[in-house]
């Protein structure tokens, strides 16, 4: 009788090992799905301040030679698909270059604010996902838009692409921390790619809006900005002002 119930003993702690083990797998689980989804809204609002398209007949004639007129150094040039203080206020051509270089400004800019979450953990997650949604977009723009059908030419562009935001983040975190000056020259050599006819009161305009961003956005609750990024009267919009 007894060595029955130490085997019931032993069965229940094996079944409550068990369900703790899945109580844990679940709430992971959960947890991962909140936080992609909170993040794929967060970049959606990234990625949509320089999007732009190319019309399909100029994407289709890049396979007779012909397609989308060029920019001074060959990029395929698009049309921006909404107003954009980027390419209306800035300047900048409406590319693909321009798309990920505004992103990047506005991922680096949620990315701080993400350095403030409770955990290592969490911001680790929150960055992953955030980044694994710019490759996915960076990645269907390269096939819709410009014909890029190869994926061995796409995978060698998205490795670039990640190295690019890599250095971005550190070139950004230290004008963050010396000042307005190394902050302008990188932006300068990342958004402008290095123009040397850069109108430099441009320049400036982006350094005095990621300022204002970072101000911003600093002081939001992660759900706030999940719900509150885009629009007319979003907090993106608001830096611009």
């Amino acid at each position: 009788m007894q060595k029955q119930i130490k085997l019931g003993l032993r069965s229940d702690t094996l079944t409550t090992r068990l369900a703790k083990g899945l109580r844990k797998s679940a709430k992971s689980t959960t947890e991962s799905y909140i936080v992609y989804g909170e993040t794929e809204a967060i970049f959606k609002a990234c990625a949509s301040q320089a999007d732009y398209t190319i019309p399909e007949d100029q994407r289709m004639s890049i396979l007779t030679g012909k397609g989308p007129p060029k920019t001074a150094d060959g990029a395929d040039l698009g049309h921006a698909i909404a107003k954009s203080w980027w390419y209306d206020t800035i300047g900048l051509e409406p590319t693909f270059a321009s798309w990920s270089q505004v992103t990047y400004l506005h991922m680096y800019i949620i990315t701080l604010r993400l350095r403030n979450l409770e955990t290592a953990d969490a911001c680790r997650n929150y960055q992953r996902y955030l980044t694994e949604h710019f490759s996915h977009a960076a990645e269907d723009k390269m096939v819709l838009l410009h014909n890029m059908s190869a994926r061995s030419i796409r995978n060698k562009y998205l490795k670039d692409l990640f190295l690019q935001w890599r250095g971005i983040i550190t070139a950004y975190d230290e004008g963050i921390i010396k000042g307005d000056a190394v902050l302008g020259g990188a932006i300068w050599r990342n958004l402008f790619r290095g123009d040397e006819n850069v109108d430099w009161e441009k320049v400036a305009q982006v350094v005095a809006f990621l300022r204002r961003a970072v101000q911003t956005f600093g002081n939001q609750p992660i759900h706030n900005i999940v719900m509150n990024s885009e629009g007319p009267k979003g907090l993106w919009a608001q830096t611009h002002s």
